[in-house]
């Protein structure tokens, strides 16, 4: 890292895309989780940075031709925006694009300052072909594609702590071994049927934070020494609380802190950059999404700067 080097984390506007009722809850806690972490004083406006929409070239290492254009020219079949879940519209295309643009930016940023963040991404639901539960690109498996088309890294591991599978990125690099994907997740949770990733750990429902942490500590630090990767796209879903409605999981704000400590504390000791994107957290009190959020970085922060 540079001596003047600090947490860069991507965010714009577009992020609180105004949906219909019935959808903004989800999208809310962006603009939210930006005011909270300036009001309290973890980050100040330097650390943020508004990103461009994301080049054509990047998302077509990932997503397929006709897939791109038929979300670009709002041709998307009905039953396909059903999957999305999300009425189709131009300004979400639009919005999807800024957030992808965001983690590549957060991608160059990381390799630069030791990690870099998104306030909103960890879209992992997005399939090569189709988009899938609030995701229409992938912005992870597009930012990781274009660090191996540059160059710039030889090994990535994706590390999915999202309470459900990254089916989209299973999907997406089964046949990369430039990409280790990673997933610990609710077993019996969405999606039913599951892709296969590198390793999958399947936690049964109710699982606590000593159960969690242990499964976690015991895998994570091994994982790195085998793959050896030079770089971690980390992406920290914090629906595994058990106050979430979608987790089924029933870790606490301080063990869900104590993930992230571990895997941010984890990378910065073995001088591995990485890039967290924030992933889904649907607790019914947005107070407690925001907190849960806010926690990855103050951890940031304090372990990097």
């Amino acid at each position: 890292m540079t001596p003047d080097s600090l947490l860069k984390i991507a965010y714009h506007p577009i992020f609180k895309h105004n949906l219909p009722l019935g959808h903004r809850f989800p999208m809310s806690k962006y603009e939210l989780l930006h005011q909270q972490l300036l009001l309290e004083g973890t980050c100040n406006e330097e650390n943020f940075f508004v990103p461009q929409p994301v080049e054509y070239e990047h998302i077509k290492a990932v997503h397929t031709p006709d897939y791109i254009a038929s979300l670009r020219n709002l041709t998307l079949p009905k039953k396909d925006i059903r999957k999305i879940g999300f009425p189709l519209s131009e300004k979400l295309v639009e919005r999807e694009e800024f957030i992808t643009q965001g983690t590549v930016e957060g991608s160059e940023y990381a390799l630069e300052n030791g990690i870099a963040m998104n306030i909103a991404g960890g879209t992992h639901h997005a399939y090569t072909d189709h988009g899938e539960a609030f995701c229409l690109y992938n912005d992870q498996a597009v930012a990781a594609k274009y660090l191996l088309n540059k160059g710039k890294v030889q090994k990535i591991l994706m590390v999915d702590l999202d309470v459900h599978q990254g089916n989209g990125t299973a999907e997406i690099f089964k046949n990369e071994p430039r990409v280790f994907t990673f997933s610990i997740h609710g077993g019996k949770n969405y999606p039913f049927k599951k892709e296969v990733s590198d390793m999958d750990i399947g936690l049964e429902d109710g699982t606590d934070d000593t159960q969690y942490l242990t499964v976690l500590k015991e895998t994570l630090p091994n994982l790195i020494t085998i793959e050896k990767p030079d770089f971690i796209f980390y992406l920290s879903g914090v629906d595994i609380l058990k106050t979430d409605k979608l987790g089924r999981l029933a870790c606490t704000l301080e063990g869900c802190k104590e993930r992230d400590r571990f895997v941010l504390q984890t990378c910065k000791d073995l001088s591995i950059p990485l890039q967290v994107s924030m992933g889904g957290g649907y607790s019914p009190d947005i107070k407690i999404i925001i907190e849960a959020h806010a926690n990855t970085y103050r951890v940031a922060q304090s372990v990097f700067f």
